[in-house]
């Protein structure tokens, strides 16, 4: 098969569609840094080698490809596979290989009945659309971000969330997710589902620190830390993580004793001990 039609991550086709006709003022050594940035050929090569593959196959594929040894602690804590829904939700360390590896623990544990939360880029993989929710923050998905989160709680799917939203930044040198999101609190509540807590070693490069964190001094609203995870996840190839599963959290825990948001910064904190 002609490989152009495995060639899904263009970063010139991208920056067209996005920039429309501003696009033309975009130097050529900027789109050329971009590609090498996003490993464009690299990904477009894994993408040609696992073509036919969808869903947790898929993910099982990229862990393999990523050739990270993963070990699991707590595996027990998966509830069984009996029809009762769950929401899973984890520190998001690397974002990127952290959401791969853990898609495929969960996922075959469930017979591949589970659902992100993802970025609407991440959805443009066909292997990932039918894993996904899309979220896109900033565009005008953001307006329908409501009622996609709303069905993502609804339907009979497991959910894995990364409450924080963020991959995790490095302050005061210690490294962590921000504040995680009450969200998935009132909505477990809400459609009665156990909190399932599970933590993810690793940790990013001190060069995607530095970005993120100039990035939050300059207030800017454009996170151009995120074009590093692909470079980044290609940086943690290869290295050992572990992945701590704990026990569930029955949804009835979240009384009115504490507000949402207070629950969801116990939640977080019952991840950074397991």
């Amino acid at each position: 098969m002609d490989d152009s039609q495995h060639r899904l991550i263009e970063i010139e086709r991208i920056i067209q569609e996005k920039a429309g006709s501003k696009a033309k003022f975009i130097p050529k050594m900027l789109i050329e840094w971009l590609r090498r940035l996003i490993h464009e050929d690299d990904v477009n090569a894994f993408m040609a080698q696992s073509s036919g593959a969808e869903g947790v196959e898929w993910l099982k594929q990229c862990v393999e490809y990523l050739e990270m040894k993963v070990n699991v602690k707590g595996q027990e804590n998966l509830p069984a596979d009996d029809g009762k829904k769950y929401t899973f939700v984890s520190n998001h360390p690397l974002g990127g290989a952290d959401g791969v590896i853990l898609g495929s623990i969960i996922g075959e544990h469930y017979h591949g009945n589970i659902r992100y939360l993802l970025n609407d880029l991440l959805t443009n993989l066909p292997p990932l659309k039918k894993l996904g929710i899309p979220i896109n923050k900033t565009g005008a998905q953001s307006r329908n971000l409501p009622q996609m989160v709303e069905a993502g709680f609804q339907s009979e799917h497991q959910l894995l969330l990364f409450p924080a939203g963020l991959c995790s930044r490095k302050k005061n040198g210690v490294i962590a997710d921000l504040p995680w999101k009450k969200t998935f609190i009132a909505k477990s509540i809400e459609t009665q589902r156990d909190i399932v807590p599970i933590h993810f070693s690793g940790h990013n490069s001190n060069r995607f620190y530095r970005i993120a964190n100039l990035c939050a001094l300059l207030h800017s609203k454009i996170n151009f830390a995120m074009l590093f995870l692909v470079d980044e996840m290609y940086k943690n190839k290869g290295k050992d993580v572990e992945v701590s599963i704990g026990k569930p959290i029955p949804w009835q825990t979240f009384d009115k004793s504490h507000t949402t948001n207070e629950w969801a910064q116990y939640v977080r904190d019952i991840v950074y001990k397991l």
